[in-house]
């Protein structure tokens, strides 16, 4: 079964840009092998961290956005947990997350609807009574 899950990790603030690239593509390159997708990957690039982690005060994020299920998350956070230079990573399914807010979306959506097309039935009555009140 599929689902769809966040993963940000946080990596030395000393590392280069060739050498988080080469970190990235590693771990998409894993994703396929296991049976997933990788959805998005975006470097957020270099930022404070809220409290001292293994001696450093900055990091270099990265989120990535990957469908699959259990084993592709299972060997992802394997491979971070051994990656030196990663200093923490957390992971968080959204796939829950994305259908209650569609359902959300989906009633904000038909109640602007309803309101719109009283509204519009309100606005033409009135014209209406006004000329009949002024003849």
């Amino acid at each position: 079964m599929n689902r769809t899950y966040e993963l940000m990790f946080i990596v030395r603030p000393d590392m280069t840009d060739e050498d988080l690239d080469k970190l990235i593509s590693t771990l998409q390159s894993a994703v396929p092998a296991t049976g997933g997708t990788v959805v998005k990957v975006e470097k957020m690039g270099k930022r404070r961290l809220a409290y001292t982690v293994r001696r450093f005060h900055d990091g270099i994020y990265v989120l990535m956005v990957v469908e699959g299920g259990g084993p592709v998350i299972h060997e992802l956070e394997r491979r971070l947990r051994v990656t030196e230079p990663v200093i923490k990573f957390l992971t968080v399914r959204i796939d829950e997350e994305q259908k209650r807010l569609a359902k959300i979306k989906a009633i904000r959506d038909a109640r602007k609807k309803v309101s719109a097309q009283t509204s519009a039935g309100e606005g033409a009555a009135t014209p209406t009574a006004e000329a009949s009140a002024t003849a």
